[in-house]
């Protein structure tokens, strides 16, 4: 089985990792207060397909340092061959854009700087000092990717991707130093950003009210028909209040509630379901992360700066999770937390690095 074609392949995709994917569009369609439809699933298809194109073209540029570093990789094993390995990441790249054209224009135009940015990493920025800050932007860009081609809209999708494309900068910058180790600089800052992270998580995003928050999993589209059906019954007590008269002629003054609306308590200090799952998903994000980033701030070494960097690409499902839930998508959430023991079990028999 080790020497097989599919393993090798598997190897070279690092398939594993693909289930840290679905979680972008997911959770960018969240941001934008939209439920997963139909576009929704051909972003997800387009980004399994950029992401997969990236991988294979990763190893394909790679191949000479990986031949005296790692040699046991597929490419300089011998197990695929670099013309292989290069077709298939042409051939993934085009299927990616097609998906992505068949979502709308809106889509298309996120995936093509998303599959420029993947091809530019690859090939020419990986080892320069752009490297981390290209890999964050494919990755921001891919979150992009599934508000585009969900609604359209992506302006509300940006803080999302701001601090999912800064959890990938901290992983990247780890990752430059896992074959050799180094200085505990680079794990410790990754550890900092985490911590930095799941304090912003348990925040209310700006512009997400906090009616919306306390439902668990309540869309946007139900908050929306909710508020303005609250808003409708506050507006006809009102009008009705000042219509009708008292029995003696003067005018009846209105209710309490026709004068004054009590604003709802912030999502920051009540308890709601929503935040409580927030919170969760934030915790075990500053978990999955934060433990081997500390392990190799205290032992840079080679072994275990590479479970640092696969700690940090496992830790990006419950990020995204977290980025869904406090959005007020909890179903989404939950949905993308679900991916997080997949990838566990595929990943302990092909590595994510």
């Amino acid at each position: 089985m080790s020497g097989s074609p599919i393993r090798a392949w598997a190897e070279l995709l690092r398939l594993p990792a693909l289930f840290t994917v679905p979680g972008d569009a997911l959770s960018g369609a969240a941001a934008v207060g939209a439920r997963p439809n139909s576009r929704t699933l051909l972003a997800i298809g387009s980004s399994l397909c950029l992401y997969e194109a990236g991988m294979a073209l990763n190893d394909w540029a790679d191949r000479a340092e990986d031949a005296a570093e790692r040699p046991h990789r597929p490419l300089p094993s011998g197990r695929v061959h670099p013309a292989a390995a290069f077709t298939a990441a042409c051939a993934l790249t085009g299927a990616g854009l097609a998906l992505a054209a068949r979502a709308g224009r809106p889509a298309l135009t996120v995936a093509v700087p998303l599959a420029a940015t993947v091809w530019a990493y690859d090939l020419a920025l990986k080892h320069t000092p752009c490297g981390p800050a290209a890999m964050a932007t494919a990755r921001a860009l891919d979150l992009v990717l599934g508000a585009a081609a969900t609604t359209g809209r992506t302006r509300a999708a940006l803080p999302s991707a701001a601090l999912l494309g800064t959890h990938t900068l901290a992983v990247t910058v780890v990752s430059r130093q896992e074959t050799k180790g180094g200085s505990p600089l680079a794990p410790l800052a990754a550890l900092t950003t985490t911590a930095l992270l799941s304090r912003l998580l348990a925040h209310r995003p700006t512009g997400v009210p906090s009616d919306r928050l306390s439902g668990a999993g309540l869309g946007d589209a139900d908050w929306m028909a909710t508020t303005a059906a609250g808003r409708r019954s506050v507006m006809s007590g009102s009008l009705l209040a000042i219509a009708e008269p008292a029995a003696d002629g003067r005018e009846r003054p209105g209710p309490t509630h026709a004068r004054r609306i009590t604003p709802p308590r912030s999502a920051d200090s009540a308890w709601s379901p929503g935040r409580a799952l927030t919170t969760a998903l934030a915790a075990t994000y500053a978990a999955t992360a934060g433990r081997p980033y500390f392990h190799a701030t205290l032992n840079p070494s080679p072994p275990l700066t590479q479970r640092a960097v696969g700690g940090g690409i496992r830790a990006t499902i419950p990020l995204q999770a977290a980025l869904s839930a406090r959005s007020g998508a909890g179903l989404t959430a939950l949905l993308i937390a679900g991916l997080a023991p997949l990838g566990r079990r595929f990943g302990r028999k092909v590595s994510v690095t």
